[in-house]
Parts: structure tokens; sequence; C-alpha cells
């Protein structure tokens, strides 16, 4: 077993015991990768009505992304954004993005954060929602991005039929991707 702090309060610790906890939120961090996949293998099979199972739609989505040119960042986005299906039954976009934002840019997290709008163009008003609901982002800068997102990815990745990559293929994508955070209040200590 690791030493660990002794501290009860937050305002009570030290730099060493900070030294002690830092090796272990590296070793953490460095296994996200894995947890971000065993937790998107919880689709499979999970077909909630669909003509596939989420995971499936996931697969699609990303193979589509892959096939169309599109960079690994990207990729990714459309491999995870329903990841937060199984925990975010109400805001499943927002877990997705949450998991991504330190690693992608601007756009992209942006995208995954509000694909649900975007898709809702399709299928609200059949479900007594107002289809156009996207619009209230129409002066957004990645509003374009997102719709595209939505058109060519995300809305024609329900085919039974459709030939779909392996996790394994996209594994090596998630696993650069997700190496280093871009962003985030932590980076800085975790660069030294």
């Amino acid at each position: 077993m690791s030493a660990r702090a002794t501290f009860t309060r937050m305002d009570d610790s030290t730099q060493a015991d900070w030294a002690l906890i830092m090796p272990e939120a590296m070793k953490m961090a460095r296994g996200l990768p894995d947890r971000v996949l065993a937790h998107l293998q919880l689709l499979d099979g999970d077909f909630g009505g669909f003509p596939i199972d989420r995971l499936s739609h996931c697969l699609q989505s990303a193979t589509l992304a892959h096939r169309d040119g599109r960079d690994e960042e990207y990729v990714v986005c459309a491999l995870l954004h329903d990841i937060g299906d199984t925990l975010g039954t109400y805001n499943h976009p927002d877990i997705a993005a949450a998991i991504l934002k330190p690693f992608v840019s601007e756009a992209n997290h942006w995208m995954v954060q509000h694909h649900g709008i975007f898709q809702g163009y399709n299928f609200f008003h059949h479900i007594g929602l107002d289809r156009h609901m996207r619009d209230q982002f129409k002066d957004h800068p990645h509003y374009a991005h997102t719709a595209t997102f939505v058109e060519r990815y995300d809305n024609p990745a329900f085919d039974a039929q459709a030939e779909i990559l392996p996790l394994s293929f996209f594994e090596p994508m998630v696993r650069r991707v997700m190496a280093s955070p871009r962003q985030s209040v932590y980076k800085a200590a975790l660069d030294k």
C-alpha cells in the first residue's frame, strides 16, 4: 500500500502531503483512457428502442467521421459523444463534453455539448418539443460545425447494415487525444 497523507481538512494539508498525493494523481490520470473505454463499452447491447445499440451508434458515428477524413480529435469526439447516456439520462451531452473538455478544441467541445439540441431538429417534433430549438444558437460561431456533425455523423449513424469499425480501431486515437490535457486548472502542476 502506498503512503497516504494524514490531514483531515484540506487547509491543513502540507507540501509533504501533496508530494504523496501527486504521484497517485498522475497514475489515476494515466488510467483515464482505460476508464473511458470501459465506460463506453457499457453501451454495448443497450438498444433503448433504437435500431442499433448505443455502442454501435457511437462506433458508426466515429467510423463515418474517420472515413470522411476528420482528424483524430474530431473522430474521438464522434466516438464519445453519447458516452454520457448511462449516467446523464437527462443531460448526456454535458457528461460527454465534460469528459472531453480538457483534451479538445473549443469548437469540438461546444459541438459535443450541444449535439443533443441539434439532433433534436430530426425528432423533437415527434415527442412534443420544438425541433427548431437549435435556432437559439444560430449566431454562435460553432453553429455550423455542430450542425455538420449531426447531419453527417450523428444523424445517419443508426444503420444496422452499415460497416462499423471496431472499438479496437479507435482505442489508440482515444489514448493519443487523452494523453495530455490542453486546458485544465491542474495543467501547470501536472506539467512539472
